[in-house]
């Protein structure tokens, strides 16, 4: 018997996995940025800061599923599928502005004394850590199984508070151990955590920006569909293929050739053959417009 993931769609288990982002980082954001203030550590208060911009992050995502999702319409006759890379492009750049962000503010902190952080806020970051390392996994199980750049963004955004926290509680654990003069550990741990959420920021919006600028996607992908159509009975030749991803589906034009001496009621339902065939060979092809022209022997 399937099970429930089974019998959800893509879209529906993309929009699950971003309201879970949603809840787990409103409450660890309010954890990390209690425990941050109280415990006078202001690379938790980073991580609180980290964990606002991912419930922001996980919103943008679930708003660009949604509306991604919509069927097309007169206005949009190829649907609204490109909104799902808008908001991984949005994602990354909201990751790169709290990287800036959380750089400016521990370099701040590292030039003003402050209190040295208390030993019981590592107990809070264990506890985090822990969590958005299990979360972030999830995500990214679901963003690559459903095919889409925002959730898999989402996930890497998850991690990137994962890996704030570990830079928090390695610079806290050395202010707590080494003792007075080493107050400002955690600030230098955040510092470098911005860094790394930087780089990361930077990495996640190149495939944003390709889906955005329909790039071809995957070599295996393009060449099984060339197969495919190639296969078809009365196809002699395949001139052009062009795929493009959007949202979580492709759309794909082919240029068919076949025997010039053909009807155009035979040509109709090779082409309609051709079309069956791609959408058995990928079922997240959204649409396929085939071509059908005269062989001349040339291709």
């Amino acid at each position: 018997m399937a099970n429930h993931e089974d019998r959800e769609t893509p879209l529906a288990r993309g929009k699950r996995a971003a309201t879970a982002g949603i809840l787990v980082n409103t409450a660890l954001s309010v954890l990390k940025l209690v425990a941050g203030v109280a415990g006078h550590a202001y690379a938790l208060v980073a991580d609180a800061i980290e964990s606002l911009a991912d419930v922001v992050s996980s919103s943008i995502v679930l708003r660009g599923l949604q509306v991604a999702g919509r069927d097309p319409d007169e206005q949009h006759p190829f649907g609204y599928g490109k909104a799902e890379a808008l908001a991984g492009a949005a994602v990354a750049l909201m990751l790169l502005g709290a990287a800036v962000g959380i750089a400016i503010e521990a370099v701040r902190e590292i030039r003003t004394p402050h209190h040295a952080p208390a030993w019981w806020t590592l107990l809070v970051l264990v506890v985090v850590i822990a969590i958005k390392a299990l979360l972030s996994r999830r995500v990214g199980a679901v963003g690559s199984e459903i095919g889409s750049t925002a959730v898999r963004t989402d996930a890497e955004h998850h991690f990137s508070d994962a890996l704030t926290s570990a830079a928090a509680f390695i610079g806290i654990s050395i202010a707590v151990v080494k003792g007075p003069g080493w107050e400002s550990a955690d600030d230098w741990a955040a510092l470098a955590a911005s860094a790394v959420i930087a780089v990361n920021a930077v990495r996640l919006i190149q495939p944003a920006v390709a889906d955005l600028m329909d790039r071809s996607p995957e070599q295996d992908l393009v060449a099984g569909i060339r197969a495919t159509a190639s296969g078809v009975e009365g196809v002699l030749a395949i001139e052009k293929l062009a795929v493009r991803r959007v949202g979580l589906g492709y759309h794909a034009v082919v240029h068919v050739q076949a025997d010039p001496r053909m009807s155009l009621h035979d040509a109709h339902e090779l082409g309609a053959t051709v079309t069956r065939a791609i959408h058995s060979r990928v079922p997240k092809m959204q649409t396929v417009i085939v071509h059908m022209e005269p062989y001349d022997g040339s291709t």
